[in-house]
Parts: structure tokens; C-alpha cells; sequence
């Protein structure tokens, strides 16, 4: 065996070595996505959906460098032929394959991902908790609508001094095992709303009006951020998101009320004030 065979074969074995030790791990497991799974009804379906994905394009992937690389050997320009390789215009069995594969993982992906769309966008009746999330450069408010309470959040404040600048963030509590609505606008330009651990996002826009619905499953504190670029200080546009128990979330919603956060937050202070459907007299 020639020295550029047994190099070629090392790192083959290698490279099959390296890949196998690394699907032992908990993170390719999951796809590289956060540690979520039961965080709330929708993240376990999530990673399913792009764990699989990732599975069948890698082993795509495999064949198709397994055929690269086999190419690359058999048909290798030898020593002494000097003259041109044999031409093919085409090759009707291959040409098919290379449609027809295509077409069915395309097909197959659309299918998978139109079905989990529609369970993560199903419209829960009667929801246990109702909150609005009005977004606004560069923060949060938070409408607790049954309740009759709010939040009003300003941007990360970073000077330096914090201990832990999460616990200086506005808070939005939600208690574990309740379905949960929750409609999204945004005061300004359009952001977007998302909590790391949720596997999920939602934009937000000027004068609309979109709604996620979910259940969190697990207590903890999660990692919320806008997810669209907005302007100067979008870096700083942050949030926690607190699943606790029942007992808790009333709480909460106490010391809301004790601090006067009484009511609800309106489109008053919205900077577009002339869009469709707003006052005809303060349009522009």
C-alpha cells in the first residue's frame, strides 16, 4: 500500500472515529440546540423536528462525499495517460436519482415542518393566563391582563458596577403547567420575541397584532432578547422570563399591585401614532 493510501485511510478512520465519539455527547444529541427539552409542550416536538433534519442531511452528506471521494480514486488520472478521459453526455440513471432524492427530502421536510407549525400555531380556547408583550426601543412592557397589573422595563443598564445584571432586567412571570396566550406589538419599529430556552420566536410589528400560545412545563429563570435587529442599543434589549409556581406568580402579581402598577399599559405611548386603524385625528 503506497504512503498516500495509508494516509488517506488514517484519516478516514479518524475522521469515523471523531464523529462517532461526538453522538455520544448530550449536545449533538440535541442538535447543538440549548438544553430544553420539557421547558415547555412545544420544545420537545422542536428539537425532534431538527435533530431528525440534521440526521438525514448528514448522512446525505456522507454518501454524497462517500461518491466524491470514491471518484476521485477510481477515475484519478494514472501514470502515463496523457490523453482525455472518456466523455459522457449523460447518464439517465444518475441524473434521475439526483432528481428524484431531492425531491422527496424537500418534500419530505415541508411535510414534517408544516405539521409541527401547525400544532406550535394551534389557537388554545380559553387560556389560563392572557399577558401582552409590548415591545419598545430598547425594552419590555408586560400587561398582566387578567390580573389587571403590569410591568414597564427599561433597557439593560450596563455600568460596570452589577453583581449580575439579569436580576437589574424586567421580569415576566408565568406559572408552571398553565396554558398561556400570549399577544405581541411593539411601540416603535419591529422587534422580535424570544426566549432562548422556548426554541421559539415571534416578530412584532408597528400596528399588529401576533399571538404565541404555549405551556411551560419546568421551573427556572430563562434568557429572553429581542431577535431583530432595532437600532442602536438592540444588544441591551433584554428580559427574564421566571416559570414559578402558582403561589408564586400570584405573588408577583401582588407586589405589582403594591408598587402601583395597577391597569394596563396602552398604545398612548406609542411613537406611530398615524397608523391604519389608529385616532383619524392625530393621524399625520
Amino acid at each position: 500500500m503506497s504512503n498516500n493510501r495509508r494516509r488517506f485511510s488514517a484519516l478516514a478512520v479518524l475522521s469515523a472515529s471523531a464523529l462517532l465519539l461526538s453522538g455520544c455527547s448530550p449536545e449533538l444529541e440535541r442538535g447543538f440546540l440549548p438544553d430544553a427539552a420539557g421547558v415547555t409542550n412545544h420544545t420537545d416536538r422542536i428539537i425532534g423536528l431538527w435533530t431528525t433534519s440534521w440526521i438525514v442531511l448528514l448522512a446525505v452528506g456522507v454518501v454524497a462525499w462517500a461518491l466524491l471521494a470514491w471518484a476521485l480514486i477510481v477515475y484519478r488520472r494514472r501514470t502515463g495517460n496523457m490523453g482525455m478521459p472518456e466523455q459522457m453526455r449523460y447518464n439517465m440513471p444518475i441524473e434521475t436519482l439526483f432528481t428524484v432524492v431531492p425531491l422527496i427530502l424537500v418534500l419530505g421536510f415541508f411535510a414534517f415542518t408544516a405539521r409541527d407549525m401547525t400544532a406550535i400555531e394551534a389557537k388554545t380556547e380559553n387560556p389560563d393566563v392572557y399577558i401582552e408583550v409590548i415591545a419598545k426601543q430598547w425594552s419590555w412592557d408586560f400587561n398582566y391582563v387578567d390580573e389587571n397589573v403590569y410591568e414597564s422595563g427599561i433597557q439593560a443598564q450596563f455600568t460596570g458596577q452589577e453583581e449580575n445584571i439579569m436580576d437589574t432586567l424586567p421580569t415576566l412571570y408565568l406559572p408552571v403547567g398553565n396554558t398561556v396566550k400570549i399577544d405581541l406589538s411593539s411601540r416603535d419599529v419591529i422587534h422580535s420575541f424570544w426566549v432562548v430556552e422556548f426554541l421559539y420566536k415571534k416578530d412584532m410589528f408597528p400596528g399588529q397584532t401576533n399571538s404565541m400560545y404555549f405551556t411551560p412545563l419546568k421551573e427556572g429563570r430563562y434568557v429572553g432578547k429581542c431577535a431583530e435587529l432595532c437600532g442602536e442599543y438592540h444588544s441591551m434589549m433584554l428580559f427574564n422570563v421566571e416559570v414559578v409556581s402558582e403561589a408564586e406568580y400570584d405573588r408577583q402579581m401582588s407586589l405589582l399591585a403594591v408598587k402601583g402598577n395597577v391597569g394596563q399599559l396602552s398604545t398612548e405611548y406609542d411613537r406611530n401614532q398615524n397608523l391604519p386603524g389608529g385616532d383619524p385625528s392625530i393621524r399625520g
